[in-house]
């Protein structure tokens, strides 16, 4: 297929390896995989790629499964042009390649509040899309805009309004590409917001196996948060107690394991396929219910093919 692609000032792949570009280091192959030099090298290019070309933008790879048989189509992962960060009063414009621990700690040098980041993994184009948040704090609470280019190559601006934020979720229209997005920043001290993210960071090393191959939360916690995103942490369900409580810490299936630390950590303990992974993340859904009637829904994204797709089309 790549003979046939739009040509680019960026770098197209094929056949590339996906397992190393994920935490979880699982799944096969990008049939192509697009580096763009810039915003106008991937308009252009996705203006000129044929409709019927799928095309999957992937971020860090951290709260990711890639399936063993790979992604078919064109899989777009932006680099070094796309993680610029900067400051302006109380607005911070990250490139949606911006690690967000990166952008806490920027926007706290300059007395402005993104703390809730710094213990997020994954960059800022992720982190709109899927309305990320921590300790009460969400996107959908500090987002002013965000830039995107949609599958037709055009560059649109969007609104909060627009993506029309949820739990853990927006309206990103499907095939679109995040490239940067601006924040309203509450303003704070800078030393004060340091020992916050020190404080948090400890939280979270107390807390959850930050040293172990894992994608973050396998599963939304299941109910009790509004159509902002925001939460109610007193009356919520969590999702490590329901897994917990129906005896599936610890689970295992081949080298997929539930992690004894911390019930709701999908972990690849060693050798682990992706359809070890998502087997076990099913068999856990499957319990659950079973034992409590909850259904668990998947927060880790899955994608790609369980076998290899067909590369001769």
């Amino acid at each position: 297929m790549i003979a046939d692609l739009p040509k680019v000032r960026g770098t197209l792949t094929p056949d590339r390896p996906l397992d190393s570009l994920t935490w979880l280091r699982v799944g096969g192959p990008a049939e192509v995989l697009f580096q763009p030099a810039d915003a106008e090298d991937l308009s252009d290019f996705l203006k000129a790629l044929p409709a019927d070309v799928p095309v999957f933008p992937m971020g860090v790879g951290s709260n990711l499964i890639v399936r063993d048989g790979g992604v078919p189509g064109v899989v777009i992962r932006l680099g070094r042009g796309f993680n610029a960060i900067q400051t302006e009063g109380t607005r911070v414009t990250a490139g949606a390649a911006a690690l967000d621990a990166h952008v806490a700690r920027r926007a706290a040098e300059a007395g402005l509040d993104l703390t809730f980041l710094r213990t997020i993994p994954g960059s800022i184009g992720g982190a709109v899309r899927m309305n990320a948040g921590c300790y009460g704090a969400y996107v959908a609470d500090v987002l002013h805009s965000a830039e995107a280019i949609l599958r037709d190559g055009s560059r649109v601006t969007l609104t909060p309004a627009e993506l029309a934020f949820a739990y853990r979720s927006s309206n990103l229209p499907d095939g679109a590409v995040i490239v940067s997005a601006t924040f309203d920043a509450p303003r704070g001290d800078p030393d004060a917001l340091s020992r916050r993210m020190e404080e948090q960071l400890a939280k979270r090393d107390a807390s959850q196996p930050t040293k172990d191959r894992t994608a973050g939360s396998t599963f939304r916690n299941p109910v009790g948060h509004s159509s902002t995103g925001r939460a109610d942490d007193s009356h919520d369900l969590k999702a490590w107690k329901v897994i917990e409580d129906a005896g599936l810490r610890g689970a295992t299936l081949g080298g997929a394991v539930m992690n004894e630390m911390h019930a709701n950590f999908l972990t690849n303990a060693g050798g682990a396929t992706a359809a070890d992974l998502e087997d076990l993340g099913e068999k856990v859904r499957k319990e659950v219910y079973a034992d409590s009637g909850l259904t668990l829904e998947w927060e880790i994204m899955r994608v790609g093919m369980r076998t290899p797709f067909d590369t001769t089309r």
